[in-house]
């Protein structure tokens, strides 16, 4: 695959479970990878499966990348690390992109996805950290993965994100003008108590979080579900977590007690909520 595409070819990946053992390296503008009944792509022995040159037009459609069991540091990243460049004429796009980490077999990946070039499109993504599946495959210890989303690039927007299950911060926003129609979320089902999930001396980890550095972000019907089915009285502080300046700005927000099974104390920073065992939903219009 990785001859093909450096001789400029696009690819078309037929249904099945393929194997990597090396990083499938796109590096030439405008090309289409496009998978077929969900074509699997699996990296061994913890390399990155998917990672992109900062070059505009990228494709990038009907693909699951399921974590090998040797922990991968980043599973997909577009551009690398300090991308600058403006795409914002023909910016790369990932179309049912979907990340997974256990379920099948015992995955592992400190980070799932990266965005490092500014004005990438994210159409229709999972990424998850598997709360089910195959035996032996699921659990606090067994597929650990820290963060499913993390984007620094600029002006990158996001239609149609679920991230579930990480044991850290869900999705981090570190580059300015991000935007995000729908997310959706739920929280890690498992940790065994307070103490595994703490973020310093903080309660829990937040499902989204905009880093404190960024002056414009918005985002719009966002979900964040709580249900601590290992220990009930796991809490988490909030599910949002903002700068307070004006251009930060985020709309139509809930979050959910599942069956009042734990807490999520408030909805965005310290505003809203709680959600618990005895007022399950809570909702917030607008922030600020």
């Amino acid at each position: 695959m990785n001859a093909a595409l450096a001789a400029g070819k696009n690819l078309l990946v037929t249904p099945g479970v393929y194997h990597l053992n090396q990083t499938l390296n796109i590096t030439r503008p405008d090309t289409v990878v496009l998978g077929m009944g969900l074509a699997t792509l699996v990296p061994d022995g913890g390399i990155t499966a998917i990672s992109t040159a900062d070059v505009d037009g990228i494709e990038l459609a009907g693909l699951l990348v399921d974590a090998g069991t040797t922990n991968s540091g980043t599973l997909v990243q577009i551009g690398p690390s300090g991308s600058t460049a403006s795409h914002a004429s023909d910016p790369t796009q990932l179309s049912d992109v979907f990340v997974r980490i256990g379920g099948a077999t015992v995955g592992k990946a400190t980070n799932s996805l990266v965005i490092n070039s500014a004005n990438t499109i994210i159409d229709h993504t999972w990424i998850w950290r598997a709360d089910h599946g195959n035996s032996g495959t699921v659990g606090w210890t067994t597929n650990t993965a820290d963060t499913g989303l993390i984007v620094n690039g600029a002006n990158v927007t996001a239609y149609g994100l679920f991230v579930e299950h990480f044991q850290k911060t869900q999705v981090v926003w570190n580059g300015n003008g991000g935007r995000t129609y729908f997310f959706q979320n739920e929280m890690p089902y498992d940790p065994p108590n307070q103490a595994s999930w703490m973020n310093g001396s903080g309660k829990g980890y937040p499902a989204y979080k905009v880093a404190a550095n960024v002056t414009t972000h918005e985002a719009w019907g966002l979900g964040s579900y709580c249900y601590f089915s290992s220990n009930s009285s796991v809490v988490a502080d909030h599910s949002f977590e903002v700068p307070s300046v004006s251009g930060v700005k985020f709309h139509d927000m809930v979050t959910v007690s599942l069956g009042g099974v734990g807490t999520i104390s408030h909805i965005i920073n310290n505003t809203g909520g709680p959600s618990n065992s005895s007022t399950n939903v809570a909702y917030l219009t607008n922030y600020p």
